[in-house]
């Protein structure tokens, strides 16, 4: 088969397509067709070496896959021919960036139905995680005022969509140019971030969904008893620390598999309340070209690869 591998940390142009062994499922799993693979920050955080997650290369990053079902080994939960969408193993590699992955028949669901591959691929890591900040961690609820970092970012312009279909009033920060984007997708009010301080703009939320490393700021904005999910800092001590002597509660959020958060995600999106957004398509051998856009910054929604 077909893979993105690099054999060494560095810039986009490490990542070489190759010819690999196609993997073959052990009990429990099925081996995917792949038809697409989205991108995530973190992809490129490993290949750079910024983010050692995998070790030494060599290795594939990407774990955002959408495909047809091409084997089931006993005891897996599709069969051939099932249209599934995932993120198998992280944070274990799962060599997203191929025309094959086989992955425990837990870790993926069936395909959202009014979606195809492309823009099913761009769910699964990005959903899970504003998914389990927002309504596993937070517990959003109708009715909440939830602010929402990087809003037009992959995480945050699902993490908006979320928290409207739990019923919340969300106020969205994004750069002034992608304001029109974030308020299509539901936001109440968009700040923005670059103009306005929002420590001095907002105040008694009952969720703030940080995926900027602004949890030390957002605390201050937080009612008591208010609810601050990190994605960046779900593992620093000190600042749980000190959200909780404040009366507030810290929710570290490190997304993992979840077929059954992912069953939901794809509920929502065929009632029409969740639509990814895809700002560009590259084909697989151009997963270099891709993590270059990546590395801009400017993405709004997701980058993906057709396989």
């Amino acid at each position: 088969m077909r893979a993105v591998i690099q054999q060494s940390f560095g810039g986009p142009e490490v990542l070489q397509v190759v010819e690999a062994d196609r993997p073959t499922p052990l009990s429990g799993e099925v081996l995917i067709r792949v038809r697409a693979s989205a991108l995530n920050p973190v992809d490129a955080a490993v290949r750079s070496g910024a983010y050692p997650l995998l070790g030494e290369p060599p290795f594939g990053v990407g774990w955002d896959i959408s495909g047809v079902v091409e084997e089931a080994a006993p005891g897996a939960r599709y069969k051939v021919g099932d249209e599934v969408y995932g993120m198998p193993f992280f944070p274990r590699a799962a060599t997203g960036y191929a025309e094959y992955v086989a992955a425990p028949s837990r870790q993926v669901a069936r395909k959202p139905a009014s979606l195809d591959h492309v823009q099913a691929a761009a769910l699964p890591l990005a959903g899970l995680t504003a998914w389990q900040g927002l309504v596993d961690a937070a517990g959003v609820k109708a009715g909440d005022r939830v602010l929402i970092h990087r809003a037009a970012g992959g995480v945050g312009h699902l993490a908006v969509q979320i928290a409207k279909a739990r019923g919340a009033c969300v106020i969205a920060l994004a750069s002034a140019g992608k304001h029109a984007f974030v308020r299509s997708l539901g936001a109440d009010e968009v700040i923005d971030y670059q103009a306005v301080d929002f420590t001095g703009a907002v105040r008694d939320l009952d969720v703030v969904f940080d995926s900027n490393a602004e949890g030390e700021r957002s605390l201050a904005v937080l009612r008591p008893g208010g609810v601050l999910v990190s994605i960046m800092e779900h593992g620093d001590a000190e600042l749980a620390a000190r959200v909780e002597a404040a009366g507030r509660r810290f929710a570290g959020v490190s997304v993992e598999p979840d077929h059954a958060a992912l069953a939901a995600i794809a509920e929502l999106v065929d009632a029409g309340a969740i639509r990814p957004h895809v700002e560009q398509v590259f084909p697989l051998e151009e997963a270099a070209k891709a993590h270059e856009v990546l590395g801009t910054g400017q993405v709004r929604g997701k980058l993906v690869l057709t396989v």
